[in-house]
């Protein structure tokens, strides 16, 4: 049989000895190894008023399938200043990168609860309120902007809020507000099918008139980078109101041919949004 000899260390040239004793270094300390993969940010939606969480879920069910842990906390629609601590508490249980994402006045929401938060690497506004410090949701939705709100006592003008009573122990202004159900479809989900609109227009979650005045804290937008996109037929913000606030904060953004539930009726266009701020945070 023939034997094979297999030469040692000692047995080479020192020049050889050395060059094998470099490799074995280098492959110890792992420097062919590949580097580490980046860690998917963990998703989380903040939904706006007159709606909830499920409002979500074409968003949620493309996410997913995309390997993104998502998370829709509900908000709970009482006001700047009890929802964004609130959601802000949600947050600080989630460990590793965040991309925070709000709809509506959840935008507004996710500006306050995200300021001071290092997790929170990108926030996206979707068809959202996007506040500087001390402003008001009532300041930034004028009609001359596209907004089609109207409270009871405008004059000459048709109301398309109902302004009801709301028990003070949860909801600070004793009042809430909510879309009269036959403006629902033409404010809210225009681009929608009326049967489906129907239905949302009786399930819809009213607003505290308290969040409609609370002023807005230090933004989070002027230190984390911003994503928006904008809703060409929203008349509920209204879609001139909703590019001038983008704008104003600085965030990148797109335009998307499609109602105030533009995750609804359009979700890819969000998902790739969100996409593109994943992309910058890493």
């Amino acid at each position: 049989m023939t034997q094979v000899r297999v030469a040692t260390v000692r047995q080479l040239s020192p020049v050889a000895a050395s060059l094998a004793l470099g490799l074995a270094l280098l492959l110890t300390r792992g420097a062919f190894a590949q580097p580490p993969t980046a860690q998917k940010p963990t998703i989380v939606l903040v939904h706006g008023a007159f709606a909830d969480a499920s409002s979500w879920n074409a968003v949620v069910d493309r996410l997913q399938d995309q390997g993104f842990t998502v998370s829709a906390p509900a908000n709970p629609l009482r006001g700047l200043a009890s929802d964004a601590p609130y959601i802000s508490s949600v947050l600080s249980t989630i460990s590793g990168p965040i991309v925070l994402v709000g709809h509506s006045y959840g935008g507004a929401v996710i500006t306050n609860a995200a300021t001071g938060n290092p997790n929170v690497k990108a926030l996206v506004y979707v068809a959202a309120y996007i506040p500087d410090q001390g402003q008001t949701l009532a300041q930034l939705a004028p009609a001359s902007g596209g907004s089609e709100l109207v409270p009871p006592g405008v004059p000459g003008v048709p109301p398309t809020l109902n302004v009801t009573p709301c028990p003070p122990a949860s909801c600070p202004a004793g009042l809430e507000v909510s879309i009269v159900p036959g403006d629902f479809q033409q404010i809210f989900a225009e681009d929608l099918r009326p049967e489906r609109t129907a239905i949302m227009a009786v399930e819809q979650r009213p607003l505290s008139v308290s969040a409609l005045t609370d002023q807005s804290g230090p933004p989070a937008w002027k230190t984390i980078r911003s994503f928006a996109l904008v809703a060409n037929q929203d008349h509920a913000i209204g879609t001139a109101n909703e590019l001038a606030m983008a704008q104003h904060a600085g965030a990148t953004t797109v335009r998307v041919d499609g109602s105030h539930v533009v995750m609804i009726s359009h979700p890819d266009a969000v998902v790739d949004l969100i996409q593109t701020a994943v992309a910058a945070t890493n």
